[in-house]
């Protein structure tokens, strides 16, 4: 590899991600944001979090699977509740459903390890 190869590597990723970035500012002003496309990535955006959670649920690797499937249900039932109290904050939930986890855990196993 010679020396202005990397280079000439990184300036074509560059390009190749701001072409991007400016295809969606050109386009910007003509979609619609409560149109039927964004409604539905909408709901893949959700349905993929909806999966990815469950999944961590109920089919944990590493070492959650040392954690009792109560506490990812009930720091999973906490998280819904307050996503629906919270108008549908995804981020206040999934924070809150991790933060009843790690109560959970340090409470029941005496402090972390």
């Amino acid at each position: 590899m010679s020396g202005g190869e990397p280079w000439m590597v990184l300036l074509l990723c560059v390009a190749a991600t701001y072409v991007w970035r400016l295809a969606g500012v050109a386009i910007s002003s003509r979609i619609d944001p409560n149109g039927p496309w964004l409604q539905w990535f909408n709901c893949v955006a959700y349905a993929m979090l909806a999966g990815l959670i469950t999944r961590v649920i109920l089919l944990p690797e590493g070492m959650l699977t040392q954690t009792p499937i109560a506490h990812r249900l009930i720091a999973m039932s906490a998280g819904f509740v307050l996503f629906a109290l919270l108008r549908r904050n995804v981020f206040a939930a999934t924070a809150s459903a991790f933060l009843v986890f790690l109560a959970l855990s340090f409470l029941t196993q005496g402090g972390f390890i």
